[in-house]
This record gives structure tokens, sequence and C-alpha cells, in this order.
């Protein structure tokens, strides 16, 4: 009995020496892993060419879509919509419809969470699922990922990147989304924009933000005419993103 219990005892501290070790050598790998370099968001596209992409992020406003659609169409305007695979879900004809008036439908995840607040394996899924129900919808899959809020903390950067994603920013803000936010406004900060860390926003290559909100539907028409009449083109991000290298302004 004495023989097995000594022999029990160095066991015992032989699996505690092994299980420290493994730990430390999972723990020393994990860390590894976590600082690994992720692709940077693209915030705009440097190019000398007078383009501009149009994104429209959507979750909710589908009352507001149709508008939306007939206003892009009169200004010749493609545009790409990022919406979460809970609306998409809830809409599938109008999904179809955006899709077929030539827009772009790219990843918002599903639910909307604040992507900085849940780890890699939620963002992914959140990601995976939007991707099957668009896919199931309109046949194609989605490649580009516009995390809700603009949030860019290493989990949503990291779960989009290990999915092959490329995720998408902003250079202007419409901030159409808040209540102060009126016509008036809309149209300032993305035909005029303001200096910002004393330097103008260069409106080649930018990429706009909005939402469906009413104020935007009225905004939307005097942004696309005044902007043509300077010479702007608007193309969706897949065209876009051809043109010259990525740039950061944002950051």
């Amino acid at each position: 009995m004495f023989i097995n219990f000594k022999i029990s005892r160095r066991m015992l501290s032989l699996g505690g020496i092994f299980f420290l070790l493994l730990a430390g050598f999972v723990t020393k790998n994990w860390i590894m892993v976590s600082n690994s370099p992720v692709t940077k968001p693209i915030e705009q596209i440097k190019t000398d060419q007078k383009v501009m992409a149009l994104t429209i992020n959507v979750d909710w406003g589908e009352e507001f879509i149709p508008a939306i659609l007939d206003a892009l169409d009169k200004g010749n305007a493609r545009v790409t919509f990022f919406v979460t695979g809970r609306w998409a879900k809830k809409n599938p004809e109008l999904l179809k419809t955006m899709a077929k008036r030539g827009h772009q439908i790219e990843n918002h995840g599903y639910s909307h969470p604040h992507p900085d607040q849940i780890s890699v394996g939620a963002n992914q899924e959140e990601i995976k699922k939007t991707e099957r129900i668009i896919e199931g919808i309109l046949g194609q899959k989605t490649r580009f990922y516009a995390p809700p809020y603009g949030e860019k903390g290493i989990s949503g950067l990291r779960a989009a990147d290990e999915l092959g994603y490329q995720t998408i920013l902003w250079t202007l803000d419409t901030v159409d989304w808040r209540s102060d936010s009126t016509t008036e406004i809309i149209i300032k900060r993305i035909v005029n924009p303001a200096i910002r860390f004393g330097i103008k926003p260069d409106k080649k290559g930018a990429i706009v933000l909005m939402h469906p909100k009413v104020n935007t539907v009225k905004a939307l028409p005097i942004i696309l005419d005044q902007l043509a009449r300077e010479g702007y083109v608007f193309q969706t991000l897949a065209e876009l993103i051809t043109f010259d290298q990525i740039g950061d302004t944002t950051s």
C-alpha cells in the first residue's frame, strides 16, 4: 500500500507538471495566433478618378428602400447594400429586387451586435449565418463585411479575415440615423465634407455610409445630382476597388 501510494503521488506530480507545460504551450500559441496580423479595413480607394461608392447599411427601414432604388435609377448610380441576415430573412423579395436592379448585396452580420464585445467565433457565426441566408435567396456568396457600428476591434477583424472577407468602413459618413441630421446637413456632409484632423477629405475614391431613413431619401437625389455635375460616377464596391491601391483616411 505504501509503495502504491508513493507511486501515485509521483505520477500525480508528473501529471501536474505535464499539464502546466501543456497549458503554457497552448497559451503561448494562443497569444502568437492572437497577435498575428489581420487585414486592415478598406476606408477609401486611392485614385485620381472621380469615382465614389455609396454604401447603405440595412437592418431596418425597408419602407424607404423602394424610393431609394428609384432615386438611384434616376441618378444612374449603383450602390452596395450591406444587409443583416435577420433583415434579409424577413425581406427576401425586396432583397431580390435590390439585386435585380444592379446593386451589390453584402454582409452586415446577422443580428447587429457590437463586434468588439463578442468573440471571434461569435462574430464568425454572425457572418456565416448571413452568408447562408443571402446565398439561399440570391444564389451568390457575399465577400465584403461591414461591421455594425463601424467597430474595428481585433475580434471582428479577425473573424472576417479568417473567413476570407474584406472588412469595409467609410470615408464620409452621413450620420443620417441621428434625429438631428436634416436633409441639408446630410447633403453637406457628402457634397462639401468638413475638415477633419486638419485635412479636407478627398471625395475621389470615397466610400459613403448611408442608411434607409426619410431624410436620406430626400437628400439622395440632390447628392447624386450635385456630385454628378462635378463629374463623379457612382460605382459598387466591387467596381471601386479595381481603382488603384487601397487607402486609409479615417483612422
